[in-house]
């Protein structure tokens, strides 16, 4: 099927076209400009609207229900952090076959210390969104010897890059058995040789210190225990850039911990929300790649909506619209390897977002979705 979106304005995830024709044949962009003439099946107007790449959240968790609630809101692509491995077959098959839901890549099993986070999180969730799961049936890596061994069963599961865990748990209030910097290390360098990016979840500078000592290739989260004019803060997104790290935001999802710290009386972090954007101010002076991500969840941030509120956080802490936009589609494409998607150009993915006016002048236009094309089909909405 061929499908003419006339006269719209264009983001491509790195510039902006004031009016084209965009051509999809298929499930491919075929011609982003002028209409070459060809008949289209279909027609959408898009005088006044606005066409975005589909957007990719780079940090999320995905339940049942996760894809489908996200593709409704225009995120097409979802990187996984940590899938229960009871869950990521069937979420594979799901993304794999449908086109009513979001597609995602993994790192399905995700590396902690015995006991370490997130541990404590799914015993919470015992009987809710779990219910009927074992949440105790993951790995940890006690050693660094079994690092290799630990990399070859992430592979054995089919995980597109390798997520590990350096969190001590002071960011959420507890004390927790935290990843030594050998085994880090460890499981960075087994990655690497077997062609697998790594990601840290670190949220102190001391945690994305010995994740950078570690040679990891990204950050899941910006850090939240430094205040915004201190002066470390800067030196460590120096290092980061200079390493050719790159780091998921994740505001969203310190807003909502904030919230929650707030609503319990627990003021062990309550400035996680503000610290969060100094660090993020800090690595975007520095040069960093910032990739939008949310942590979504099935509870807070949300899948799909969580990724506008993102947006929005974004620009607030100091990003333009179009540096956010970046950040949700080409970035992300780029860093994880996404060759096919990210960008509206001939030849990829025709992962769409069709949106009522202009988001790279005012982010909360992404919003105001009026169509969404995963793989050139048509979403209902």
């Amino acid at each position: 099927m061929r499908t003419l979106i006339r006269d719209v304005s264009v983001f491509d995830g790195e510039r902006t076209i004031a009016t084209a024709d965009v051509v999809l044949d298929g499930d491919r962009i075929d011609s982003v400009g002028t209409d070459a003439g060809h008949p289209a099946d279909v027609e959408v107007a898009g005088a006044g609207r606005t066409l975005l790449p589909g957007l990719i959240d780079a940090h999320t968790h995905v339940f049942d229900g996760s894809l489908a609630e996200a593709l409704r809101y225009g995120v097409t692509t979802e990187l996984d952090m940590f899938c229960l491995p009871q869950m990521l077959p069937r979420q594979r098959r799901l993304a794999a076959e449908n086109d009513d839901v979001a597609d995602f890549r993994s790192a399905g099993t995700l590396a902690t210390a015995p006991g370490g986070h997130p541990t404590q999180l799914l015993a919470a969730l015992a009987g809710t969104v779990l219910d009927g799961i074992d949440a105790t049936a993951i790995d940890f890596v006690s050693d660094p010897a079994q690092a290799p061994a630990f990399v070859a069963a992430r592979l054995a599961e089919g995980a597109d890059y390798l997520k590990i865990v350096i969190d001590d748990g002071t960011v959420h209030g507890a004390d927790l058995p935290v990843m030594t910097p050998e085994i880090a290390a460890a499981l960075a360098a087994a990655a690497h040789d077997a062609g697998l990016r790594v990601i840290a979840h670190a949220i102190t500078a001391s945690e994305a210190t010995i994740a950078l000592d570690a040679g990891v290739d990204g950050l899941a989260h910006v850090w939240t225990d430094l205040a915004q004019d201190d002066p470390a803060s800067q030196r460590l997104a120096e290092r980061v850039r200079a390493q050719g790290v790159f780091v998921v935001t994740t505001l969203a999802y310190f807003e909502a911990i904030t919230a929650q710290h707030l609503e319990t009386a627990d003021c062990a972090r309550p400035g996680s929300s503000a610290n969060a954007v100094g660090a993020l101010r800090a690595l975007r002076q520095a040069g960093v790649p910032l990739l939008a991500g949310t942590d979504a969840t099935p509870f807070a941030p949300a899948h799909g909506a969580g990724m506008h509120r993102e947006l929005h956080l974004l620009t607030e802490a100091g990003l333009s619209p179009q540096e956010a936009l970046a950040a949700a589609t080409s970035l992300p494409a780029c860093h994880f390897g996404l060759t096919d998607r990210g960008r509206i150009a001939p030849g990829l993915r025709a992962d769409l977002v069709l949106v009522e006016g202009d988001p790279t002048r005012d982010i909360t236009a992404t919003g105001s979705i009026t169509d969404v094309w995963r793989r050139g089909v048509r979403q209902s909405r």
